[in-house]
């Protein structure tokens, strides 16, 4: 069974991800603060025993990260997949926001996926393939009111996603990026139902994306029949950016 990494993996987009890379046959490991009452609810399912696990670990700890990685290749065997999903999403006017919020932001969102990548990759290295999928945001592109910041970080993963193929497809790794449109998450709760409606009558098809829609996307760039696509980002948004 191969291995598959999701980070905050227990609630939201990363809960959606690890029931559909389930569905899909991988075993995943959830990395988040704490485990949420619907990811033990999964792993009490008859049959995903083996198929679900949970890892607690707090990623503003960046220096934890390397034994992290060590501890899960120890416990689970090799690594085939992360999925970076974890994130914050702190509102805010750039002008009006705290430094040490911009901080906090951007080691969450930017640092820590880039260091986990960096010891995770080494293990796929040496097996000779590996997936690695990074969550961004249409945000990257479009730009939204109050988000400047949390639009500079998912640019950053795009930018990350693109140069890292080129390094590590000659191994055999792939390295793609999803970026969803406005989702109904946590996230998202700050945006008022006004807004998001607006937001939906914008897109071509006149609706928001749900998280099994892009947890889809993440599965499918996970499965053998995405290893000819690398170096790309998926857009799941409903046709927002049409």
């Amino acid at each position: 069974m191969r291995n598959v990494i999701v980070t905050g993996g227990s609630r939201g987009l990363g809960l959606a991800t690890t029931k559909s890379l389930v569905g899909a046959g991988f075993r995943v490991i959830a990395i988040a603060r704490s485990q949420s009452e619907h990811l033990t609810a999964l792993m009490d399912q008859p049959g995903l025993v083996d198929s679900v696990k949970f890892v607690a670990f707090d990623f503003t700890d960046i220096d934890g990260i390397p034994a992290l990685v060590h501890a899960i290749k120890s416990d689970f065997g090799p690594i085939y997949g992360l999925v970076n999903n974890a994130a914050i999403g702190t509102e805010g006017l750039l002008a009006m926001m705290r430094n040490e919020h911009i901080e906090d932001l951007l080691k969450i969102n930017v640092n820590a996926p880039i260091v986990l990548t960096k010891y995770v990759v080494r293990n796929m290295m040496s097996e000779g393939r590996g997936r690695i999928i990074n969550v961004a945001s249409i945000i990257a592109s479009t730009g939204y009111n109050g988000l400047s910041v949390y639009g500079a970080s998912k640019a950053a993963l795009v930018g990350f996603t693109k140069s890292l193929a080129r390094e590590v497809g000659k191994l055999g790794i792939t390295v793609n990026a999803v970026a969803p449109g406005f989702v109904a998450t946590d996230m998202t709760s700050g945006i008022g139902d006004h807004d998001l409606d607006r937001i939906a009558k914008r897109s071509a098809l006149r609706r928001l994306v749900n998280q099994e829609d892009v947890a889809a996307a993440i599965a499918f760039l996970a499965s053998d029949a995405a290893s000819n696509i690398t170096g790309t980002v998926m857009t799941v948004d409903a046709g927002a950016t049409a």
